[in-house]
């Protein structure tokens, strides 16, 4: 049976120009699950990176303009945001929510030259392992 962690190995050593790839609880901004290839990845490294993917889906400015539109809509508040894409300088970052699991994300760092739709399409992929993992291990549901 795999793991968190083989499962992202697998994305890694899928796209071209991955670096790193993990599993997230955006509610505690714990890793459930990490592989990465890169020496300067230490703990300390993994644990921002995690913690931004929490600012990015759970974060306080987020979670406010969700009220305010769920206000204005007249509905329930909702977490809206679903998938997000960053690019820095030398580096993408491919985030999503687990459709099943919306307390975990998925976070894919690659560089520049990583092709985006294969990048996507890896990270999205890798659901079908993700998801049935976390359901046996109780976490992030």
């Amino acid at each position: 049976m795999s793991t968190l962690d083989d499962v992202m190995r697998s994305v890694i050593d899928e796209v071209d120009g991955a670096l790193g790839c993990a599993v997230v609880d955006v509610t505690t901004g714990e890793l459930l699950g990490v592989a990465h290839d890169v020496p300067y990845f230490n703990q300390t490294y993994l644990d921002a990176v995690a913690a931004a993917a929490v600012q990015m889906f759970r974060g306080a400015t987020v979670t406010t303009v969700e009220k305010l539109i769920s206000e204005r809509r007249g509905v329930t508040p909702e977490h809206l945001i679903e998938e997000v894409q960053m690019t820095t300088r030398r580096t993408m970052h491919f985030m999503m929510i687990l459709p099943n699991h919306p307390r975990a994300a998925s976070v894919l760092i690659t560089d520049r030259r990583a092709n985006v739709g294969m990048s996507w399409a890896a990270i999205r992929r890798s659901m079908l392992e993700v998801e049935p993992l976390l359901d046996a291990a109780g976490t992030a549901a």
